[in-house]
């Protein structure tokens, strides 16, 4: 492993424990992996508000629509054995659908451009207000028209993804959820994962949670029901261990997959750009992809009435980074985002070295609280409030042991001025002055507070 790469996996967890604070989130698994092997493992907070109970790694959440890629990687397996095509059309599968629905092929469903409804018109399975749909239900609402026609723009479906699942049980012979659970999850050897919920008695489930608001405070969301008929499109459970080394592994340079590299660039082959996004986003086979910073990702996310999750795979790389929240307003998708644009600047600006290596840490002042962050011979101060905590960082230069210059600051910033460290009888450090600033350990920071304005 690099020692960039060291250095970056050192200070995610840094970071994304100043989040939770910051933030209030009840809990927060993350996983990275190094072409397809874990190398950063972490929970935080908690599995349950209600009693207090400690969030681990083992802790299964609700991946909701992670789902889509699991059953596209079954319809690519299906398709490598010679048993379907992207092409065929549904309604040679399964029939009783609307005319208009049973032409939509395969690769329209998985890319979401069959023009189908969303949700149906009662979409209240994700209130719950209704459970999810059966598949008498789901078959009945197949039997309408689509709301646009195919090929004309991404429509996203749950419905869509229903229907392959409908597919894969013709084709199969088998329920979805015991076919994928042996020919998917199985294969690629996930022993966290299961297709849909409740899970079985005792595995570690992390409850879910509410907004604060309107009530000002959260309520549990159990989020242990079924998803039903659409288990393909939104059933899902796992870790994020599961679903880094399940995505990385769909990376079509990974040396270890249930699919051909074939069919992995096919999947994450761009369909269609959703115009309508505010940052560049593609859709390609039960897949989504876009940019962070310089650096191009394909995944998925997901979000329950009771956990936000999001899964990325830097392709090229062998990276791969899964945030599972278990709230429904969890920042899984910023979080994610954040934490490629961190190792894209440890792969850009490299480790500390022994110069640099003692202003690593955090120091508190009244205003704000910074991240002194070594890299190779200067220290980028970040701010860990920040969504993206480098995000016009001040840059010193070191120039002795204990004394830099700002050398790249922003306009209202303490440009050309001096930062020093200083240190205890012990000689560890102690306190940084910053641009004509003392910045205080946490615990320093506190106890002046206390004496300056009581409580």
């Amino acid at each position: 492993m690099d020692n960039w790469l060291k250095a970056a996996l050192d200070y995610i967890p840094r970071w994304l424990e100043y989040q939770m604070r910051l933030t209030d989130q009840p809990g927060c698994a993350v996983a990275v992996a190094l072409k397809g092997r874990i190398v950063l493992e972490q929970a935080f907070g908690v599995a349950d508000i209600s009693t207090g109970r400690r969030l681990t790694p083992r802790h299964r959440f609700r991946v909701a629509s992670h789902s889509k890629s699991f059953t596209s990687a079954a319809v690519f397996k299906l398709r490598q054995a010679g048993r379907l095509r992207l092409d065929d059309a549904a309604g040679r599968y399964v029939d009783g659908l609307s005319p208009v629905v049973a032409e939509a092929t395969l690769s329209q469903l998985l890319s979401h451009g069959a023009g189908l409804i969303r949700d149906g018109e009662d979409a209240g399975q994700w209130q719950d207000r209704r459970p999810f749909l059966g598949e008498s239900e789901l078959r009945a609402a197949l039997r309408e028209p689509p709301v646009i026609d195919a090929g004309t723009r991404l429509k996203y479906s749950n419905h869509g993804f229903g229907l392959v699942g409908l597919i894969i049980e013709a084709v199969t012979g088998e329920p979805y959820c015991d076919w994928v659970r042996r020919e998917i999850v199985g294969a690629a050897r996930l022993r966290e994962t299961e297709p849909d919920g409740p899970a079985a008695r005792g595995v570690k489930v992390a409850r879910g949670h509410s907004r604060a608001l309107p009530l000002g405070r959260r309520l549990i969301v159990p989020g242990d029901n079924p998803t039903n008929a659409l288990a393909p499109a939104t059933g899902f459970m796992s870790t994020a261990s599961d679903l880094a080394r399940f995505f990385a592994s769909l990376d079509p340079a990974a040396k270890t997959s249930i699919l051909t590299p074939a069919s992995r660039r096919e999947m994450i082959h761009r369909q269609w750009r959703d115009v309508h996004a505010g940052a560049e986003s593609h859709y390609g086979h039960g897949i989504m992809m876009g940019k962070a910073g310089d650096w191009e990702w394909f995944g998925h996310a997901g979000g329950f009435q009771s956990c936000h999750s999001r899964t990325i795979v830097v392709p090229g790389r062998g990276l791969a980074v899964s945030i599972l929240t278990n709230a429904i307003d969890g920042p899984a998708w910023a979080w994610s985002d954040a934490l490629i644009h961190i190792l894209q600047t440890f792969a850009g600006r490299g480790a500390a070295t022994a110069k640099t290596r003692d202003w690593a840490g955090r120091w508190w002042s009244l205003w704000r609280t910074l991240d002194f962050v070594p890299m190779r011979d200067h220290v980028l101060v970040g701010d860990p409030a920040l969504a993206v905590p480098f995000t016009d960082a001040s840059e010193i230069a070191v120039n002795k042991r204990d004394n830099g210059t700002i050398r790249r600051a922003t306009g209202l910033a303490n440009f050309a001025e001096q930062a020093r460290l200083v240190r205890g009888g012990d000689g560890r450090v102690r306190q940084i002055w910053f641009g004509g600033t003392k910045y205080l350990s946490e615990k320093g920071m506190a106890a002046e507070l206390k004496r300056k304005y009581g409580g």
